[in-house]
């Protein structure tokens, strides 16, 4: 009697072990899965044929479901981003919240002058390289948002005062990040 109990207490142990085991396994793939769709998100965008320095594109992953956000001066883009995030396996639901920038002829030369102004600048010409640079130059209204990653605070400093110093522009709001670690 007091061996088949011994026998039993045993055999739940296990059962316990095990299911403890498939759900740390479980959390496991999970968060691996959530790493894989966090970079396949971020992965579709860039490689989006009409997206560009004037456009800043953002995304949350939760689960299997992305939420995309930010702003674009064209709206192909957005359906673009949309349709891309779709097609990625797993995915069950996209939210495109992307804004689509008004069409103005004063805030596309503000752009055009602002990339010039930041690019052309010696100590940032390293940014311009690759297809889409990291500093994303957002005009509405005539009001800039500079929105991307830097390697410095002495680069997001710099950036800010040569985007300040383009006419016609009524305000700039710097969301520059410093890459960590530098």
């Amino acid at each position: 009697m007091r061996m088949q109990a011994l026998k039993e207490l045993a055999v739940a142990a296990f059962i316990v072990m095990l299911g403890a085991s498939s759900a740390s396994a479980s959390s496991t793939a999970k968060a691996h899965y959530g790493d894989w769709l966090t970079q396949e998100v971020r992965h579709q965008l860039v490689l989006l044929p009409f997206y560009s320095v004037f456009d800043n594109l953002e995304y949350k992953v939760d689960g299997s479901e992305v939420t995309l956000s930010g702003q674009v001066t064209q709206p192909v883009v957005k359906i673009d981003a949309g349709n891309a995030v779709k097609r990625i396996e797993g995915v069950t639901k996209v939210t495109n919240n992307i804004e689509v920038l008004p069409v103005s002829p004063m805030d596309d030369q503000i752009r055009r002058a602002e990339f010039r102004a930041i690019y052309s600048e010696p100590a940032l010409q390293r940014y311009a390289f690759g297809p889409v640079p990291p500093i994303h130059i957002i005009v509405k209204n005539g009001h800039v948002t500079l929105e991307g990653v830097v390697d410095t605070q002495a680069d997001k400093e710099l950036v800010y005062m040569r985007a300040n110093g383009v006419p016609g522009v009524f305000s700039v709001t710097n969301n520059l990040r410093v890459e960590s670690g530098k």
